[in-house]
């Protein structure tokens, strides 16, 4: 089994050490976990810490790597939240700043607004917002590209009153996806969906994943989105069914940022 999306202690919204984390993988038998931990530069809620120890954080990546590797196999990555304009430059900074095995690019912001708070859907229809926020990220990856696995797709469907009829944004979330088999980008099949209280509305969906296929897209990472011990490699068995289901030939592994892919 494989877990490509982690957080320590390190992530704002973390609290175990690293090494709990991987320790927690190797016990349920993971052969590889990613540690991500966030990045969120110019993140407009104060609360949130965006900065981030990088000296540190890269410190205790090599630290876990080698004290658990003849384990598991810990990747060193990184979750970097993408917004635009001149917070371009500091999530490219960071992506290239070190030799990370994986790198996670995701949007956990639109527009300046943080998703989270809901403040995104204040002055706008559920559809109206849901189509903006597919129009920002469109925009966003047409000009940044250091990354290598789109996170959560469509987690602005945790945080509307409801989940809109996806015709208002299928267009949009197909060229999203054209983008990024274009770019040689993949997707993650995030199995935070469940805590989330999501039910069968899956992160992605099953049509975003049939359309993705459909498309010709192949790279796919699993990630439990863990931010505790307990979450580590949650569901992650049924996400390897799911692909299967679904068509998927292979799920995608990363070693110093080159893709492998693996037959399930």
């Amino acid at each position: 089994m494989y877990d490509y999306h982690t957080h320590s202690i390190i992530s704002d919204d973390g609290n175990t050490p690293m090494l709990q984390m991987v320790e927690a993988g190797i016990s349920i038998g993971l052969k590889e976990i990613a540690i991500t931990d966030h990045f969120d530069p110019d993140y407009p809620d104060l609360n949130w810490s965006s900065d981030i120890d990088f000296a540190g954080y890269h410190q205790q990546l090599e630290e876990t790597s080698y004290i658990c590797g003849s384990k598991i196999k810990v990747l060193k990555g990184i979750e970097i939240g993408i917004q635009h304009g001149d917070t371009l430059a500091k999530c490219r900074s960071a992506a290239r700043s070190y030799g990370y095995d994986f790198v996670i690019g995701s949007f956990h912001c639109a527009e300046g607004i943080e998703l989270f708070q809901g403040g995104f859907f204040d002055y706008r229809s559920v559809e109206e917002s849901t189509a903006a926020y597919y129009r920002y990220v469109l925009a966003i990856l047409k000009e940044y590209d250091d990354f290598d696995v789109l996170g959560h797709i469509n987690v602005i469907d945790r945080y509307g009153v409801y989940i809109p009829d996806y015709s208002c944004c299928n267009d949009i979330v197909t060229e999203i996806l054209k983008l990024l088999i274009e770019k040689g980008k993949g997707i993650e099949i995030n199995t935070s969906s469940f805590r989330y209280g999501m039910g069968t509305h899956t992160t992605p969906t099953d049509d975003i994943l049939a359309l993705y296929r459909s498309l010709g897209g192949e790279i796919i990472t699993i990630g439990s989105d863990a931010h505790s011990p307990k979450h580590v490699g949650y569901k992650i068995s049924w996400a390897l069914e799911k692909m299967r289901q679904m068509g998927f030939r292979y799920m995608t592994t990363y070693d110093q940022r080159i893709p492998k892919f693996l037959s399930i």
